[in-house]
């Protein structure tokens, strides 16, 4: 059997002249212009054509055209090219058959190449992904053509696939990236998670915050922050902290100490003795602070009734109670010492008597009959002091002194509130 391949080309002239222009000629394929002949001639492609036929098919010229056959057809083909005439295509099919070089294994494609067969040839294709480079087949990197990936393409032999950033998965269509709620898939923060486009944030609940990977929460230590968060002392605990206060005190608000009165709550004193209250604590004294010569008159007020017995000591005593603060600011007015009654044609002066050894005190007279205990050195409780104000009373007319006493015990607390 043999196999054909016929190109056949029609002459057609066509002479084109516009009045002002040369005149052109143009032919069909398979014809070029004879300028001396002056007609269209027919190209001979076996000569200017480089490797026609492929399978060791034998290439002819014909008009128009060329023909590949097998070495054996040749005496045909000198019959038909002597006689100069065309035969019908019909003809040439009717006496050869085309051999399958692809099936016969007669043909010339490599490992990595698909054998296509031709009437009267084969053609030898590259796999999908491939093309060809010189008589190779190289790999397509669809990655530097259009491979409308959305984020990232990376290339593989003979093919590509799509990546997304991260955040992002692939959707459907293996080319589109849409967000991954990493909120609602796997959880990552340790409270409470937002997600964003590609990404997310992690908060923390109140008294928390982010550690230094971003989703874990911390404890926050508000104690540490600053030692006046609490009047007294601060507990630090997770997610919060509170404030304590000492024994004799109770928490007034959120950091602040109240002083408990526990004269009204409850107290240890007898009968015979009176709770007095004092910052951080009480005290129990003698219901009747007189000793002889003195009696009691009134609550905290002693008199001498005898003068002779008396001669040289205040008339009257006065018990008084008071509490400060520890290191309270100095100077500082604590306590004002005042004249009960008021008698005319006297002049009365104003002193410590006793409990100002290191110099605690100074008095300071305001009028007459009146003057002021000055803080004038800083004390650190607890501490208790007991200072003696002696009021010296002169009449001016019968030239008669007396003097009254007002001993007065100050508590100084443990602790600056």
């Amino acid at each position: 059997m043999l196999g054909i391949s016929v190109i056949i080309a029609v002459c057609v002239c066509v002479v084109a002249q516009d009045p002002e222009e040369p005149v052109s000629y143009t032919c069909t394929d398979g014809y070029e212009y004879d300028p001396v002949r002056q007609a269209c001639k027919d190209i001979d492609e076996c000569v200017i054509v480089t490797d026609a036929c492929k399978g060791g098919m034998q290439c002819y010229n014909h008009f128009g055209g060329y023909l590949c056959l097998p070495p054996n057809a040749s005496k045909i083909m000198d019959l038909v090219i002597l006689n100069s005439i065309p035969m019908p295509l019909t003809s040439y099919f009717n006496l050869f058959a085309d051999i399958d070089e692809c099936t016969m294994g007669r043909h010339t494609c490599s490992q990595d190449q698909i054998c296509y067969n031709t009437r009267g040839s084969f053609l030898c294709h590259c796999q999908p992904g491939y093309q060809k480079s010189s008589d190779r087949c190289v790999d397509r990197d669809e990655c530097l053509l259009s491979h409308y990936c959305m984020h990232r393409c990376v290339n593989t032999p003979g093919s590509y696939y799509c990546e997304c950033n991260s955040g992002y998965q692939l959707a459907s269509n293996n080319h589109s990236c849409v967000d991954v709620n990493e909120c609602q898939v796997s959880q990552p923060c340790q409270h409470q998670c937002y997600n964003l486009m590609g990404s997310f944030i992690c908060q923390c609940n109140q008294g928390y915050e982010l550690a230094p990977d971003s989703v874990s929460c911390v404890d926050i230590d508000e104690c540490a922050f600053s030692t006046y968060m609490c009047q007294y002392a601060c507990i630090n605990s997770p997610g919060e902290y509170s404030c304590t206060c000492p024994e004799g005190y109770q928490l007034h608000g959120t950091r602040m100490c109240q002083d408990i009165n526990e004269c009204e709550t409850g107290h240890e004193c007898r009968e015979e003795e009176m709770c007095w209250n004092y910052f951080g604590g009480y005290r129990c004294y003698p219901l009747n602070p007189c000793q002889e010569p003195y009696t009691r008159t009134s609550e905290n007020r002693c008199v001498c009734q005898s003068t002779s017995v008396c001669r040289g000591l205040p008339q009257s005593v006065v018990y008084k109670y008071m509490s400060i603060h520890s290191e309270r600011a100095i100077p500082a007015d604590i306590f004002q010492i005042q004249a009960t009654n008021i008698y005319p044609n006297t002049h009365n002066t104003f002193r410590i008597r006793a409990g100002n050894e290191g110099g605690e005190f100074f008095l300071r007279r305001s009028s007459n009959v009146s003057a002021m205990l000055v803080l004038i050195k800083s004390l650190v409780g607890p501490l208790e002091l007991i200072v003696d104000l002696e009021m010296i009373t002169y009449h001016t007319v019968t030239n008669y002194r007396t003097s009254s006493l007002l001993r007065l015990t100050i508590v100084v607390g443990p602790y600056t509130f």
